[in-house]
């Protein structure tokens, strides 16, 4: 039922006791497969080794730089990432491993309580693990659990199906295409929206922590039920 303000125009709802929220500055996040680790400078020689080889370039597809070309110009694009005061950053590194990624908060807004994930980057040996959903869980938990955010965004470029799907398979729900959204290595883009909101949280956290589960897992590392979100 639609509530009426005092001129008998359609408002939304009230959002009982509301204030902002603390701006969400990096702590190690601890999860079963991942630790995400505020980025640093220290992380970029891995990085570099898990990143950048040859075989890794078509990762950057997608990114608005190509991969650095050595140690010192993975130093410098870690410092880049890390120079905006409105992101913040983490390294994620796999139980007994070293770092193999990089993740971060974006689009920062404490005072509405929405956040994007971005700039989300998986070396090959990570990818289709227990690793990179649990990385993205561990933000959205810290988000939504500990610090109350209300909305938690993913966006990408359009023709990047791969993030598409991992999107829909997280439970975030598309929200729609900004067209001609930017430019990026020359190129347009356009950029699909997806969110989860707090009323839907719950939901999506049930679903992550079943599949999460050791037991979801034979002995070979093989899921034996997909992730599956009902919302």
């Amino acid at each position: 039922m639609a509530h009426l303000d005092e001129h008998g125009q359609p408002v939304g709802d009230v959002v009982e006791g509301w204030s902002a929220r603390a701006w969400p500055v990096p702590v190690v996040l601890e999860g079963r497969y991942v630790v995400l680790e505020p980025l640093a400078l220290h992380h970029a020689p891995a990085l570099h080794r898990s990143l950048c080889d040859p075989g890794s370039h078509a990762l950057w597809t997608y990114r608005p730089t190509e991969p650095p070309a050595d140690v010192a110009a993975t130093e410098a694009f870690v410092a880049d990432v890390l120079a905006p005061a409105t992101v913040e950053a983490w390294a994620v590194v796999p139980r007994g491993g070293e770092a193999a990624g990089l993740t971060s908060f974006m689009r920062i807004d404490p005072a509405t309580g929405q956040v994007e994930v971005a700039g989300v980057l998986y070396a090959r040996h990570l990818q289709r693990t227990p690793a990179t959903t649990e990385a993205t869980h561990l933000l959205m938990r810290w988000a939504f659990d500990v610090l109350g955010y209300r909305r938690f965004e993913w966006k990408c470029d359009s023709l990047n199906e791969p993030s598409r799907r991992a999107a829909a398979r997280l439970g975030f729900t598309h929200e729609g295409r900004f067209r001609n959204h930017m430019i990026t290595k020359g190129r347009n883009r356009d950029t699909d929206w997806f969110s989860v909101t707090d009323a839907e949280w719950p939901a999506v956290r049930a679903a992550h922590e079943r599949w999460l589960d050791p037991a979801n897992f034979d002995d070979e590392g093989h899921q034996r039920t997909p992730l599956r979100v009902q919302t």
